[in-house]
């Protein structure tokens, strides 16, 4: 909750006895207030024409009409509340049809209770009617609902941050009644403010009301936010309710029925009751979220979906996902079929869900429901157990949001871990599209257990696959190896033919070990940050090569027509001399074959990333202090075997060659930061090869 929100609160407490000393004293004086849900206990009726304040106001001068003052710390409580609460005028709209939703709601509910025969009216039709009137500065919202006594008007408009809706639902819950559930799952209002947003927009504000009782009065209850308010019986008012917004010059905008179809649009398209604009149904679109999933036609799903995500594509695959616990979740969601955009691959973009709570829209583009890596997703959120300020705007308990926003990732990841086995060409297609986004989740979740769930997600090839469309998975490849291997190998590069040529894959091509190829820059960070799956560690064949070197250090003996040892004793000072500052150890390997050498070092993906983002800052040689790379030479290779001959012969070519072997090297193991660096030393090579010519 803001800061300034927290202190609208805060005063709210204040002067909350305030009010009810001044209740007690004034009978019918308080303080103005929650129209909509006090309103939703008491609301303009059906089918009234709207009429114009003046002529309601000349028959009702022969009544008694009842004033009173507001003191000074209300008035201020008031400016407060009309002014500072909203960070968006146009949620007075919402506000309104939200107080009138629940007046229904309301009448709907009582009449089906013991009772309710008695009411008045209960066969008119029950919906919200919005008339606009440019000419005359006024927006008018009516409902058919309940409407208000006299002393309910005094309770409910009377007292600021009375609730008339939260009241109704504690008496429900005190008595106990069947239909609680369902009655009050539509209730939307709870703080009892909501009617004061009028006073954003309006400078005068009126209210006509008849409760839905027999013999009821019709009543009026005005006020410029200022003063005073008044109550006074007026003859000729339909059941229900009915407010009259006079219009500050400023806000004319809202006058015009363009502008109120945008707002209605926007937060209230899935109210439950119809809502008329001038006679037109403004709210067409039914909330499929709501609907059983399976009465829900795919042409719906299209429409829907084109809807709320302002886009023309049709969706790829469709959750719809309800639960009861831990938390009341009615969600919907759509995974799209094209290709993400640009403002999707960027992590500054909102997510695509938008939150509501019993059909009133609270964000659009909520902050922290949805993880950031599944920001592609589009779709609707819908819980009765979010606790929202006084504006709803802002979210209060942000502990349980964590919760709605866990529970709901996790259906996400088990229903892609769903998809890819149900459809598994679909999904690869969807991989190929959006598994950049599964990978930015490994990386940016700090929950491991989380990390797991995406990490069955993701595909690569594999050394046994033939083809990129065999694509395996780490679940796949963990139950595919002997259950004592500890490691599950990846190898880095650009494709499949640089891969298998590659001299650190050599040795694991030859034991016949499966290994994952992955072919985008940031996979092995991925990996590498991901750790281990299940039971076995995700080792790239860099860092394998490196430890196994280190425990083959002591090896005399390198296969047949290698170096002898008494030469690699000699040829491996002369090289760390040569390559000093550049490689902090030289040494021999069995482990390679068509290669005379490669580069080391221990976390070759991190090595990888500091070259491509960082290098450039680092002077060079502080750049391979920072690598300390280890050459490893193949004793067997002719050129390495040429090389040590070469030294004693010719020194300068030895040299030259030396400085070719490290660049290749380096080039090979992804860690030159610029690879035209190496044509001044290969064009000297090239023309001392070509001087005996």
């Amino acid at each position: 909750m803001s800061v300034r929100a927290m202190g609208v609160l805060g005063q709210a407490c204040r002067f909350s006895r305030f009010a009810q000393v001044l209740s007690q004293s004034h009978r019918s004086a308080t303080v103005a207030p929650n129209l909509a849900l006090a309103m939703g206990s008491q609301r303009s009726p059906a089918g009234l024409a709207p009429r114009r304040f003046s002529t309601e106001t000349k028959k009702a001068s022969e009544s008694v009409v009842d004033k009173h003052e507001f003191q000074a710390e209300t008035r201020q409580l008031l400016d407060i509340v009309a002014r500072s609460l909203y960070s968006d005028h146009e949620v007075f709209v919402r506000e309104l049809i939200s107080n009138a939703s629940d007046a229904l709601e309301k009448f709907r509910y009582t009449s089906l209770s013991a009772g309710g025969e008695k009411l008045a009216g209960k066969d008119r039709p029950l919906e919200i009617r919005i008339t606009t009137d440019k000419p005359q500065m006024q927006l008018i919202v009516q409902d058919t609902g309940i409407g208000m006594t006299k002393e309910e008007l005094v309770s409910n408009l009377g007292t600021i941050a009375r609730s008339g809706s939260k009241q109704f639902l504690e008496q429900m819950k005190g008595n106990q009644q069947a239909a609680t559930s369902e009655a009050s799952s539509n209730i939307i209002g709870q703080f009892g403010v909501g009617f004061y947003s009028s006073f954003i927009v309006a400078n005068k504000v009126e209210v006509f009301t008849r409760a839905a009782t027999p013999d009821a009065p019709g009543l009026r209850w005005s006020t410029d936010g200022s003063g005073s308010y008044e109550i006074e019986e007026v003859p000729d008012v339909e059941l229900g309710t009915r407010i009259v917004l006079h219009l500050k010059t400023e806000c004319r905008e809202y006058a015009d029925e363009e502008r109120i179809q945008s707002v209605i649009k926007k937060y209230s398209n899935f109210v439950g009751s119809p809502i008329l604009l001038n006679g037109k149904q403004a709210n067409e679109i039914k909330p499929l979220w709501l609907l059983e999933p399976q009465s829900i036609s795919k042409e719906q799903h299209h429409d829907f979906y084109r809807f709320i995500s302002n886009s023309f594509d049709v969706p790829r695959f469709t959750l719809h996902y309800n639960a009861d616990v831990p938390l009341s979740i009615h969600a919907l969601l759509y995974f799209p079929e094209g290709k993400p955009g640009l403002f999707e691959m960027s992590r500054d973009g909102n997510t695509g869900v938008a939150l509501y709570t019993r059909k009133v829209l609270i964000q659009s583009k909520t902050e922290h429901l949805l993880p950031k890596w599944l920001r592609f997703v589009k779709g609707v959120v819908d819980s009765e157990d979010i606790p929202l300020n006084l504006s709803r705007e802002l979210l209060q308990n942000s502990s349980l949001i964590r919760k709605l926003s866990s529970v709901i990732t996790t259906r996400v990841i088990r229903f892609l871990q769903e998809r890819s086995k149900k459809q598994p060409e679909e999904y690869e297609s969807f991989y190929r599209d959006y598994g950049l986004f599964l990978k930015e989740g490994i990386v940016t979740s700090s929950d491991a257990g989380e990390k797991e769930e995406i990490a069955k997600l993701l595909r690569f090839e594999s050394s046994k696959s033939e083809t990129s469309s065999g694509r395996m998975s780490l679940d796949e490849y963990y139950n595919s190896v002997p259950a004592d291997q500890q490691n599950i190998y990846y190898l880095a590069a650009p494709n499949r033919v640089l891969a298998e040529s590659s001299p650190y894959y050599e040795s694991l091509k030859k034991r016949n070990e499966l290994v994952l190829f992955c072919y985008e820059p940031y996979d092995e960070l991925v990996l590498m940050q991901l750790g281990k799956f299940k039971s076995k560690k995700l080792v790239s064949v860099e860092k394998e090569m490196r430890e196994e070197s280190k425990e083959s250090s002591t090896a005399t003996d390198y296969g047949e027509g290698s170096l002898l040892r008494s030469e690699l004793d000699s040829l491996i000072p002369w090289l760390e001399e040569e390559l000093k500052g550049q490689v902090i150890k030289v040494k021999a390997t069995s482990r390679l074959d068509t290669h005379p050498c490669v580069i080391t070092v221990e976390e070759m993906a991190a090595a990888r990333h500091f070259i491509r983002t960082q290098s450039h800052q680092v002077p060079q040689e502080n750049r391979f202090a920072l690598l300390q790379p280890e050459l490893e030479i193949n004793p067997k290779h002719p050129i390495i075997k040429k090389l040590n001959k070469l030294r004693e012969t010719e020194k300068d070519l030895a040299q030259l060659i030396a400085k070719q072997l490290f660049a290749n090297a380096m080039v090979g193991a992804g860690l030159a930061e610029d690879p035209r660096m190496l044509l001044t030393n290969m064009n000297s090579l090239l023309s001392r090869a070509l001087e005996k010519y």
